[in-house]
């Protein structure tokens, strides 16, 4: 199938497609006519750009400059996207790197008045270092339906698939929610994989996992795709634990409801005037969120596109005089999963204008 997908006169293919079927005389065959089907065929073309002009930072060493490229490039594609969209989370202020800021409009303005969380590189210290796993994502909702959590940096989350609902509880200690988890997915508890972030915060946790027979996958960074992983069916992972990103929190939580899956966060401010910052935006603690207080909308679009080779996707390749893209694009209201591999003609990039 060859699509007209992003002013560029690039081609797409589009790979694997799943799409629930229904038939003509139901409420749900209406998907087929309402024009916000295509948002996220929209929007992809922002993420495929931020990793598209990402990748000659890929390996210098400069997490900055190649933040800033793709902060760039999205904002430029998300100016044309046919929605009024505003930033609920942004990207950038934990480092004070570039970024599309909280609060900032994007889109032209007409179309669905949508919330976005935005990372147009979720793995910039990734990238600088030209390793695994880095992307660029957006996440989409209702207007008025995203938590803000911006105001709260970190957040405890547990992240599975289906078959963790009723069954696992972020209050409970690990060793207790892997054999559950194990029991109720029919498996060996050695056989369970735990994906958590490498870091000395969790060097407790990581030596309880392995303390109750499961094994580790340890992330360097991004802890979106891991927490999407651990959702899908055709994955090693079994859960992904541990603290990361609060706005990360959001946005997966976007990804989990078309999967169908389960995630729970509980904020975890570093200071106390973190958590009065946190209190007096409304936030609370002590408290478990839930996917749909996360994101109170089933309406959730997901889509990300690689920068470098990961377990979610592929990274941006060059083939002559093709630039390659993998993007995965999720929907909860019609609980669909596409892969998009497009190839965009690499003469149309080389130029600094966008889009």
């Amino acid at each position: 199938m060859s699509v007209a997908a992003d002013g560029l006169s690039s081609p797409r293919r589009t790979r694997s497609l799943e799409v629930k079927v229904t038939t003509p005389d139901t409420e749900a065959a209406s998907l087929f006519l309402h024009p916000d089907r295509n948002l996220a065929m929209e929007l992809v073309r922002a993420t495929e750009a931020a990793a598209i002009r990402a990748v000659p930072f890929i390996g210098r060493g400069d997490k900055n400059a190649a933040d800033k490229a793709a902060v760039d490039a999205m904002r430029a594609f998300l100016g044309t996207v046919n929605f009024d969209g505003v930033v609920v989370i942004g990207e950038g202020e934990k480092d004070k790197a570039p970024m599309l800021y909280n609060g900032e409009h994007v889109g032209n303005g007409r179309g669905p008045a949508c919330d976005i969380a935005v990372d147009p590189i979720d793995g910039t210290s990734l990238t600088a270092a030209g390793r695994q796993n880095a992307l660029s994502m957006i996440a989409v909702s209702d207007r008025g339906s995203m938590l803000d959590a911006s105001s709260v940096f970190y957040m405890d989350k547990i992240v599975t698939g289906p078959e963790g609902i009723g069954v696992v509880d972020i209050r409970k200690p690990i060793g207790e929610n892997i054999r559950a988890l194990a029991k109720a997915k029919g498996k060996a508890v050695e056989e369970m994989v735990v994906a958590v972030l490498d870091r000395p915060r969790h060097a407790q946790l990581i030596e309880d996992i392995r303390a109750a027979g499961a094994g580790t996958r340890l992330l360097l960074d991004g802890d979106v795709a891991g927490g999407i992983n651990a959702a899908r069916y055709e994955t090693r992972i079994d859960i992904c634990v541990g603290t990361g990103g609060s706005p990360e929190g959001v946005a997966t939580a976007c990804a989990i409801k078309a999967l169908g899956g389960l995630i729970q966060g509980r904020l975890a401010p570093k200071t106390d005037e973190e958590r009065q910052k946190g209190l007096d935006a409304g936030l609370q603690f002590d408290y478990v969120y839930s996917s749909d207080e996360l994101v109170r909308s089933e309406n959730t679009f997901f889509v990300a596109t690689g920068v470098t080779d990961g377990g979610l996707v592929d990274g941006v390749r060059r083939k002559g005089p093709i630039i390659r893209t993998e993007s995965i694009i999720l929907r909860a209201h019609s609980g669909t999963i596409r892969r998009v591999i497009a190839d965009h003609l690499a003469e149309k990039w080389l130029g600094e204008d966008l889009p």
